[in-house]
């Protein structure tokens, strides 16, 4: 992946020295409020080196949010392939993040997916790019509407990775972006 700078931000690939931090992340209590699970260590450096290994495959994933100024990582924010909901259309790209609960409240994951609308838009070509989270998770769904998405209730959805034991998370909005609309706003922002 070639790294994706944006004014504060460097969005890249995942390097050892970040797996502290993306534990932490995957084990906060804050941060995992709309999950089921939290990752311990061994879990953590699993799941960061699939998602390393995806964006050596594909160009692009969950990459690293690292600060410019410091080169410290705040958490990850990217575009992956999401295949195992069903009823998106094949090769759907979902957008997605999680930061570090201190790094909240600055703008950090805006500006960064905004840089990787650009890149799916502009350089992959898409057509459409979605996101999703629990119904109840404000904080996504306002970053999903500052970005310019529109929620699709028609669509929303229990998702199958949430177990019996956890209902309360099992329901999900979706919110969709096209190209063209993601262009009218762009012209229009300048």
């Amino acid at each position: 992946m070639t790294p994706i700078r944006t004014e504060r931000l460097i969005l890249r690939n995942w390097q050892d020295r970040d797996r502290e931090l993306f534990h932490r992340i995957n084990s906060d209590e804050r941060v995992m409020e709309f999950f089921p699970f939290r990752r311990d260590r061994a879990q953590s450096d699993a799941k960061m080196d699939e998602l390393r290994d995806a964006i050596d495959r594909d160009g692009f994933g969950f990459a690293a949010a690292e600060l410019a100024a410091t080169g410290e990582c705040i958490g990850f924010v990217g575009i992956t392939r999401t295949d195992y909901l069903p009823f998106l259309p094949a090769g759907a790209v979902e957008i997605g993040w999680r930061l570090a609960p201190e790094y909240w409240g600055k703008g950090y994951v805006t500006e960064a997916a905004e840089a990787w609308l650009v890149y799916g838009f502009e350089t992959l070509g898409l057509d459409e790019v979605v996101s999703f989270a629990v119904e109840s998770n404000r904080r996504s769904t306002a970053v999903m509407e500052r970005l310019g998405m529109i929620a699709d209730p028609a669509s929303d959805f229990d998702h199958p990775g949430i177990p019996d034991s956890h209902t309360a998370l099992r329901r999900h909005v979706l919110y969709r972006l096209s190209h063209g609309d993601w262009e009218q706003r762009t012209r229009a922002a300048r």
